[in-house]
């Protein structure tokens, strides 16, 4: 209608269009997306899906041809490339609603009464510096600026006991719930201080914890612990209300290599024999129930995460109810914290990209409190640069993310609820299978759960040599000019003896940390064959691949530059067509023999074996074992060095 027309409009000929309209519309009984089409079948959709892999050179094409896409992301769970309203299930009967049983969408029932809205989560930072003050700086610093509650780690070489009530002097303890984690062997001395700082009061903020985790100490350290005093504890902790007394830390079973599944078992395993022991103790179920939080790893696979941490109330919830808990306390009280196998030590400051990942994901999947490391943590102690930005990255996505704004955000969605579920079986049948075993100090005292979490880090291992789960900064787009930023060393929570503790970028920062130990910088000769415009993409490929193992990479056309190179190892760059055939002339394979003729040691090939060309010790491809190759190198290097 043109402005014309609308001024032409009197109102009574509006209000009687206005009458014409019924007073209810007629609803359809389902809102269908794009109802003008006709609705694309499954089948069709494979059917294109197909087309592209043919294009893209797969010859032969499982069967169903979703199979080429899917991928593992824990033990026994595949994700898939397509999901549909027949792969959620009947949601209603297995999510619930936020607040009630079985708490898959979160433990908080709703929103704020005074502001309408979600509350958040409670934003924890972890201290752990020997020196009282630097450390009492570092708590007035963050709770100042945005964090709700500390997270403190008390021992020897962390805070001391004898210094926990100055660190504390300032803190306003009625507000700012206070997590307590013992530095070594034990925990029950500092349960006992900060019992002894708090007597008498009634006041404390709901949300403390003594972090009492004796089965964590096991894992780790390889010797049984004590769990017949956490009653007595307990029964002291229940005089000051929301005060718990046990941390369930799964993350000592995520940073052994574990899946999700893995973590999720275990951690109900744990939960269990502590009820065990709680109500062998004197506790009732509720007592108990109320006694327990658990702490999980957050990664950058954010679906996951976001799936492990409603799958883990569902599976607390199920605990329960065969526990006889009453319903309002089976749900399960989660402090996620972002993965320390996931943060690297070279190009630190992509673990800025990766906790902002991980914290979205925690938020997202309901966890009531969250920390995010530094990102410097795998170098030391933080400063206050990096604390600052920590604390910063979860006030981003609460102030100005709204992310607490939606109960549940991925609530609904096909792929989550699928994922969930599938978690939830596979972790559910590992926790049963370590209840068989007799429980879970049986099971660690058996290997059953070291054997299980070394075979889920050997398939994850296989992909990061593989490069299919790619390390950004590490095992792809290095940056070898980096200077690191220096921190103090941070002493270890946790004993030894157990359960390892790896990292996912670790294999390739010991090649890199091996490369800068070297008297000369170690090199790989990139010579190149064909045209620039040919060559150029396989260069960058290996450029990359041996740059991840701290290997500089000047090139050259052909054998020129070698000499000037001043190493014995190279790389042939080029296409499959300037390479030649193995029937016919081979340049590729003459430029091996000239290389070798100049002085090479060891010479490969970037492109894939079966171009079988003559003199070539080793081809690097797409999907090839790049850590074996870089480890070859290196030898090649350090023998004729």
């Amino acid at each position: 209608m043109s402005s014309t027309d609308q001024q032409a409009v009197s109102p009574d000929a509006t209000a009687s269009a206005d009458a014409e309209v019924p007073a209810e519309h007629e609803v359809p009984e389902a809102l269908e997306l794009a109802a003008e089409f006709d609705a694309a079948t499954r089948d069709q959709w494979r059917e294109l899906v197909a087309g592209v892999l043919r294009k893209a050179g797969r010859e032969e094409l499982p069967d169903p041809v979703e199979a080429a896409l899917t991928a593992t992301v824990a033990t026994g769970v595949r994700i898939e490339p397509l999901y549909t309203a027949e792969d959620a299930g009947d949601l209603p009967a297995t999510v619930g609603v936020p607040g009630l049983a079985p708490f898959v969408r979160g433990s908080r029932p709703g929103a704020d009464p005074e502001t309408g809205v979600p509350g958040g989560w409670d934003v924890r930072q972890r201290h752990a510096h020997p020196d009282p003050a630097v450390t009492k700086e570092a708590i007035a610093a963050d709770l100042e600026n945005g964090v709700t509650s500390l997270w403190l780690v008390v021992g020897e070489g962390a805070i001391g006991v004898d210094a926990l009530g100055d660190v504390l002097s300032d803190v306003l303890l009625d507000l700012a719930p206070v997590t307590i984690q013992a530095a070594g062997v034990g925990g029950y001395d500092v349960a006992e201080a900060f019992l002894s700082l708090v007597e008498g009061r009634s006041d404390l903020a709901a949300g403390s914890t003594l972090g009492l985790d004796p089965l964590g100490l096991q894992a780790a350290g390889g010797e049984q612990q004590d769990l017949s005093g956490l009653a007595d504890v307990a029964r002291r902790a229940a005089a000051h209300d929301g005060l718990r007394t046990v941390v369930v830390d799964a993350t000592v079973f995520a940073d052994a290599g574990a899946s999700a599944v893995e973590e999720l078992g275990c951690s109900l395993a744990a939960g269990t024999a502590y009820l065990r022991a709680l109500t062998d103790g004197g506790l009732s179920v509720d007592e108990a129930f109320g006694q327990l939080e658990f702490r999980y790893s957050a990664s950058a696979d954010q679906f996951t995460t976001i799936a492990a941490l409603r799958a883990a109330r569902r599976l607390w919830d199920r605990v329960g109810e065969v526990s006889g808990a009453a319903p309002e306390l089976r749900g399960q009280r989660q402090h996620a914290v972002t993965s320390s196998v996931m943060t690297t030590k070279h190009d630190p400051w992509v673990n800025l990209l990766r906790t902002t990942v991980a914290g979205f994901a925690a938020g997202v999947g309901g966890a009531d409190v969250v920390t995010v490391q530094p990102f410097d943590a795998a170098l030391g102690l933080p400063d206050a640069f990096s604390r600052r930005i920590a604390r910063n990255t979860q006030s981003l996505l609460v102030e100005e993310g709204h992310l607490a704004r939606v109960l549940d955000p991925a609530g609904g969605s096909w792929y989550v609820e699928s994922l969930t579920d599938s978690l939830a079986q596979a972790a559910w049948e590992w926790f049963t299978e370590i209840e068989r075993a007799g429980g879970l100090v049986a099971a660690l005292d058996s290997g059953l759960v070291g054997d299980r979490i070394a075979a889920a880090w050997e398939a994850r291992a296989k992909r990061l040599a593989t490069r299919k789960d790619a390390i950004t900064g590490v095992s792809e787009f290095p940056n070898l000019a980096e200077k690191l930023p220096e921190r103090e060393p941070a002493t270890d929570v946790l004993p030894t003896g157990g359960l390892p503790r790896v990292r996912a970028a670790q294999a390739f920062e010991e090649l890199r940390d091996r490369a800068a130990a070297a008297e000369r910088p170690p090199r790989v000769y990139l010579a190149t064959i064909g045209p620039i415009a040919r060559h150029t993409a396989r260069a960058g490929f290996a450029g990359n691949l041996f740059q991840a193992g701290g290997l500089e990479t000047p090139s050259g056309d052909g054998v020129e530059g070698f000499a000037d190179a001043g190493t014995t190892v190279a790389c042939i760059c080029g296409t499959d067509r300037d390479y030649g055939t193995k029937d016919g002339p081979s340049p590729a394979a003459e430029l091996a023999a000239a290389l070798k003729d100049a002085g090479a040691t060891q010479v490969w090939l970037a492109g894939k074996p079966d171009l079988a060309v003559d003199g070539v010790d080793g081809y690097v491809f797409a999907g090839c074992d790049a850590l074996a190759a870089l480890r070859s190198a290196h030898d090649e290097l350090g023998a004729r060095a």
